[in-house]
């Protein structure tokens, strides 16, 4: 069995592997409803346990359909549903439970450490839905798409980050260095990443820059990425933040500085005022809604790489 909790631990070739299974699963669906299994149905007889410690849409929405597709079944828990916490049931016992009545296990956390706790005691696979510090689910999938859309490999093109440097950053960031792809970041000198991704990309050899000026960041990119300048669970002064992100917008001047046929993505949920204005993120450039989609695509084939059926 093999885990999926961060695009740094997986080889070059495996992720590869699942890029190029999404691209050709997702064309043989063209005529299928939703429900509608795949005609080999590889995971029949499959079972999904999905447990949730934040708030999700697009994450729960795919993985369970992607499950579906593939021939298997899933079931959504919360923390709060089960025994698990202060007071509570351990980890430790909790995963000896799952990896019982489950054949594989995605978390979405708020804790770091209690993802590499249910690694430690997991039976079965376990896949990463979002932590603290990265969102591999999520990157790989926007490579899936922006490689779809611009019909050439992402280290092709040049990439371009605007605003927090959070989870989903930090992912990218893996991916830049996996991938070989040119990354800026554009970020104010207070929210710089933390040392140790800072640490990453010196050893990138000028592949990745930060700047904190937007528009030498946003300059030639092909991608624009953004994110909330505020995550759900940020307890900051969100006053004071958004006046420090300010200038950090993405917006009709800020991309003119892009590459006249480039694309902007957002892994939603987005706050349109905020990062990113309304004309843009609703406008011919933002490929959001192929993104968001193209989720279920790419997490059927992690799916069967956990389950080694590439």
């Amino acid at each position: 069995m093999k885990n999926f909790l961060n695009i740094k631990d997986i080889s070059k070739l495996d992720l590869r592997k699942i890029i190029s299974d999404a691209k050709k699963r997702k064309l043989k669906r063209r005529k299928l409803n939703l429900l509608d299994p795949d005609q080999d149905k590889p995971l029949k007889g499959k079972f999904l346990i999905q447990m949730f410690e934040k708030s999700s849409l697009r994450t729960r929405l795919s993985f369970y359909l992607a499950i579906r597709q593939l021939g298997g079944g899933a079931l959504n828990l919360r923390n709060d549903e089960i025994h698990l916490g202060i007071g509570g049931e351990s980890i430790h016992d909790t995963a000896k439970i799952l990896s019982n009545y489950g054949d594989i296990f995605m978390f979405r956390t708020d804790s770091d450490k209690k993802m590499q706790e249910f690694r430690k005691y997991m039976e079965i696979p376990i896949i990463n839905g979002l932590s603290p510090t990265s969102h591999p689910t999520q990157i790989l999938s926007d490579i899936f798409t922006i490689e779809e859309i611009k019909k050439k490999p992402i280290s092709k093109l040049n990439i371009s980050w605007i605003g927090d440097c959070n989870n989903v950053l930090n992912s990218l960031i893996e991916a830049s260095i996996k991938f070989s792809f040119s990354l800026k970041i554009g970020t104010p000198k207070q929210y710089m990443p933390n040392r140790s991704i800072l640490s990453l990309i010196k050893k990138t050899k000028n592949k990745i820059s930060i700047y904190n000026d937007p528009k030498k960041a946003i300059k030639s990119a092909d991608v624009v990425f953004a994110d909330k300048f505020i995550g759900l669970n940020d307890k900051v002064n969100k006053k004071k933040k958004l006046n420090d992100f300010k200038k950090y917008q993405v917006n009709k001047n800020l991309m003119k500085f892009t590459n006249k046929d480039a694309i902007f993505l957002h892994c939603l949920p987005a706050s349109r005022g905020h990062e990113v204005t309304g004309d843009i993120i609703d406008g011919k450039q933002s490929v959001v809604w192929q993104q968001a989609v193209n989720r279920c695509h790419l997490q059927k084939s992690i799916l069967l790489y956990c389950f080694e059926k590439l």
